[in-house]
Parts: structure tokens; sequence; C-alpha cells
């Protein structure tokens, strides 16, 4: 194996500092603003520190930033085709300046790093979402966690690192690119094809892998990502399991299972460049490219945001700048005659093949159902089974959403009642005015401690859901983008039936005993929702109900006829 070798032609930019500097900046670190990085930045800066991220030495400042978005290079040249930026509030940019050294720390506090101060600027996101994902739509989940989970500022700088964020699972499957550099020397494997997977491995991923490493007469790196990826994918915890187990399948001395903790952004064609250049940084020769590599799937009208190819011809494009060799590879089908698996475009014409989405398998899981044996290995479906009992026995959270007096607080008690009576799992209602009173009470009613109102009812929610309880919530809601994010919080774990109680504005004032209507038309209660701050309607909402001419019980009835069609009760 050759000694590289980042894609830059240098040595890899291990950006910790030693002991002795790394003591000094602790102390001298009180005095230093302070960052408290999301889950994103931690996974950024610990492919930075490591080298993962070679040759940058710390967050992209503008011109950086500007020449990846329209060159898919660095200001000096280099291929790097994804901006890695530190995103701040509108009040950190304006309380820091040049030169100022700022404290990186993680979601506990513990100190990871410095940031010298180069660069501070406000980025246009619509420009970075068009450049990165091809598109500025929200439903790309790239876009969405652009448009709303992060900041409009971006500072960026050198890094001088204290220590890598601390992990407390499968670290002797994690691995420093200079260490998994060692590992293939020590091996004396000299080629190296990895593979990128974010989804569990059944038998046509190893038949895949198995074919790649034969074509390109190599050795097998299994590089799953475990930091952050797509909404909805299943947890790396469980995926893991799963890789350790099928490990067994591969021959002996010929594969590596080693974790990458690298934040996913779903951009497929550069996402894919961006890879490969990460696992040359690893010490590996070649890299597979699949079908729409990295991609975000499909938009509402069913039409994917990148091409199924598009990924491996810009892979190809870079082959020779980059160092890394690509091993193009397309969907792989069991066909049943022959008994194998196939890439789909070489089965003989009339042959008939079979194939199991991820949809399919998560609904066969759910449903109980049958997983063939020609697809996957007895082991992976059992730690599958594991996460994806049937529907009657997952946890759940039914969540309204509407306006003042619609009628959320009625049906909600009146389901609760209904799930006593039915027994099997434990229940618990999660009111606004109960949240308010018992978890919220330092709370006002600004948009800001509302949505953190609506965040905590969320996070409560997952818990119960994810340990087998119903959890009703019913408050207000009135925003679409805390929705959107308690539902993906709580669908990992089991569950999520969203209800949007319709009932008219008119309606709800004429039921509303408090007066609070008459109060915000008054001008007594500010941002009051429906009168004088607004109230979102959901987009997608899995049951609506007008209560204005139904009773409790008969909108409680409809709820539980849908759970009882979509299996959650019987």
């Amino acid at each position: 194996m050759s000694e590289l070798i980042s894609p830059h032609g240098g040595v890899l930019c291990n950006l910790l500092v030693s002991k002795e500097r790394a003591q000094e900046l602790r102390k001298e670190s009180v005095t230093y603003p302070s960052i408290d990085l999301t889950r994103r930045q931690q996974c950024d800066l610990e492919l930075l520190l490591n080298g993962g991220f070679s040759p940058l030495k710390g967050f992209m400042e503008q011109e950086d930033y500007e020449s990846v978005l329209d060159n898919l290079r660095l200001k000096n040249g280099i291929v790097w085709p994804i901006p890695i930026t530190l995103n701040i509030s509108e009040k950190m940019a304006g309380s820091i300046k040049i030169r100022d050294k700022v404290a990186l720390r993680d979601d506990e506090g513990f100190l990871l790093a410095i940031l010298n101060v180069k660069d501070i600027w406000k980025v246009d996101k619509r420009k970075e979402a068009i450049k990165v994902f091809g598109t500025d739509s929200d439903e790309h989940p790239g876009v969405y966690f652009l448009y709303h989970n992060t900041q409009n500022y971006y500072v960026g700088g050198d890094i001088e690192g204290i220590q890598l964020p601390m992990h407390h699972d499968f670290n002797i499957y994690r691995h420093t690119p200079s260490e998994l550099r060692s590992i293939f020397k020590k091996l004396g494997w000299r080629r190296i094809v990895a593979f990128q997977t974010r989804n569990p491995l059944h038998r046509a991923h190893v038949e895949m892998t198995l074919r790649a490493a034969k074509d390109a007469d190599a050795n097998l790196l299994i590089h799953p990502v475990v930091g952050m990826t797509k909404p909805g994918d299943i947890n790396y915890y469980t995926r893991v399991r799963c890789y350790i187990k099928i490990s067994k399948r591969y021959p002996p001395n010929m594969m590596i299972l080693s974790l990458l903790p690298l934040a996913m952004r779903m951009a497929g064609p550069r996402e894919a460049l961006w890879h490969a250049i990460i696992r040359k940084n690893f010490g590996c020769t070649h890299f597979i490219v699949g079908r729409d590599h990295a991609g975000a799937g499909i938009n509402s009208s069913g039409e994917s945001f990148n091409g199924p190819y598009e990924a491996q011809e810009l892979v190809k494009r870079f082959e020779s700048e980059i160092g890394i060799k690509m091993v193009p590879f397309k969907e792989m089908v069991y066909v049943e005659k022959l008994s194998q698996f196939m890439p789909i475009d070489d089965v003989p014409k009339g042959e008939k093949y079979m194939s199991i989405s991820g949809t399919e398998l998560r609904r066969r899981l759910t449903e109980g159902l049958d997983i063939p044996e020609w697809f996957s290995y007895p082991e992976v479906i059992e730690e599958l089974k594991k996460i994806y009992p049937p529907k009657d026995k997952q946890g759940f959270t039914i969540f309204f959403t509407g306006l003042p007096s619609s009628g959320k607080s009625t049906i909600a008690k009146v389901l609760l009642g209904k799930f006593l009576e039915m027994g099997g799992r434990p229940v618990t209602l999660l009111d606004g005015d109960i949240v308010r009173k018992n978890l919220s009470s330092e709370l006002g009613f600004s948009k800001e401690h509302r949505n953190l109102n609506v965040m905590r009812i969320g996070f409560v929610a997952s818990e119960i859901t994810k340990n087998g309880g119903i959890a009703i919530c019913a408050p207000i809601a009135p925003y679409e983008k805390i929705r959107r994010h308690n539902r993906e919080l709580i669908s990992q774990f089991g569950g999520y039936i969203e209800v949007y109680i319709s009932t008219p504005i008119e309606v709800c004032e004429k039921r509303d005993t408090k007066g609070l209507y008459a109060k915000a038309r008054a001008g007594i209660i500010k941002n009051f929702t429906g009168i004088n701050d607004p109230y979102e309607i959901p987009k997608n909402p899995e049951i609506t109900i007008d209560t204005t001419n139904m009773t409790p019980e008969e909108s409680a009835q409809e709820i539980l006829l849908y759970l009882e069609k979509k299996g959650y009760i019987k």
C-alpha cells in the first residue's frame, strides 16, 4: 500500500496538538467564548481532527466555501465537493471577531478544540441548496436540514484539537485513518476496496462486495456510517450488530469492519465524490459506488432527486485526480431460475428476478411476515426483528394539533380512557395545559418558548414510544417545523400518528369558555394562535377531523378505527 496519502499529495492532517499544548489551551479556554457543537458539527470536527477530511485544517473560510459550491474545489484547486462549515447564531456572530479564539465543546461541555477565527459571514442558503443538492425544495432532507436546522452565519478558521469526541460503544471497530492504514500495512494489504453503507447488509450486498473485491483483486473494507444518516434510517447500534454477525459470511482474512463517524448530507453525486476522498484518506485504493449513491430518494411527485448513475459519472470524472479507483455497481437482483444474484442489467431477457426494497422489508418485519431465505441471513433478520416487533406490540404516539378550543384535549381524554380500558400497554397523556404546569412552567408564549414546549413534549413522547408505551400529545403545536422535528424523532422508535383537528376558527371561538379569543381580538392577549399569530396547517397528517358536527366519542372512534386498520391495536 502506498504511503499517502491524502488527495492533496501530502501527509494526513492530524489536527490534535501535543499534550503540553492541550494543557495550555485548556487553561486559556476559560476566557474564550464557547460553542456547544451539535451532533453534525461533532461528526465534522472528529473527521477534521483525525485526518479523515484532509487536506482541511479547520472549518472552511468563505473563499474556500464559495469555491467548493461553484467549482467542487478548494480555492487552491484541490478537489473537494462538500462544504465543511460551522454555523452559528446571529448573536454569536456579532459577539466574536477575526483573530478571536473560540472553544468548541461537545453537548456535555467537554472541550474538544480551539477555533482560530479567520472569517465570519452570512450564508446564502438557497445558493448552497441548489449547488450542493441540485434543488431548493425542502422535500429534500439535506435542504430541509440546511433551511431549518442550520443557523444563518458561518465562522471559519484553523483548528487546534484537544481531544477527539468520546464514544462509549463499539470502540474496537472505531479507527482513525492512521490506525486503519497501520492495520492494512501490518496485514500486507496493498489494494483495499471500501464499501459505504447506512443500511443493514443482506445477501445481495455480500455478493456485490465479494464481486467488487474479486474484480479489483483486493481486500475489502466495510465502512458503514455511524454518524448522522437519513431520518427514518435504522439506528446504527442495530446495524452494527448486523454487520458484526454478517462478517462471518465473508472468507477469512479478506474483510475488515470499521465504523465511520460521518454526518451524511444525502447530496447524491457530490457526496459520492466526497465519500471517495474520505476513503482515500483512510488508505483505500478502490471505492464502490452503487446506484443513486447517497441519494435522497424521491419527492412528493415520485421523481428522483438524482439520476441513478449520476454519482458514478461524477466520481469517474475525478477518479485519477483524487487517486482512488471507482468500482461501479448496479442494483443486484435475485434470479430465481439461476438461484443467484446478478446485476439487474445482466439478467437474461425474459428471466424472472426478485428484489425487496427497504420499505417492503420494514413492512414485512412490522407485520410479522416471512422474509425469504434468498434475501437475507437468519442472524440478520433476528437482529432486525428486535426493533420491529409486531405493530400491536410497538409503542406509538398520537400527536394532536389544531387551534385553541378545537377539541383536542377532550378527544385526547376520551382516547386515554379507551386505551386504559383495553390495557396491555402503559398510556400517558401529555396535554398542553398539563405539560405547561409540570414540564414548562418557566416558559412564556413567545414563538421560541412555544417551540421549546412542543419539543419537550416530543422528547418525552419519544421515550414513552421507545419503551413500548402509548403517548397522547395534545398541544396546539402551530408550527410545521417543530411538528416535523417531533415526527422524525419519535418515528425512530415506533408509530407516529398526527391528528389534525381542523375545526374552523368561528366554531372554536363560540366554544371558548375562557374568553381567550375575545381577549386576543381586543389586544389583551398577544401572540394568540389564530388571531395575532399564525397557525400552519399540517401538510400530511395521518388523520384529519373537523369536530363541528362530531362528538368527542365519535372523533375518538375515528382514531381507534385508524389504529385498528394499521395494526397498532387488535
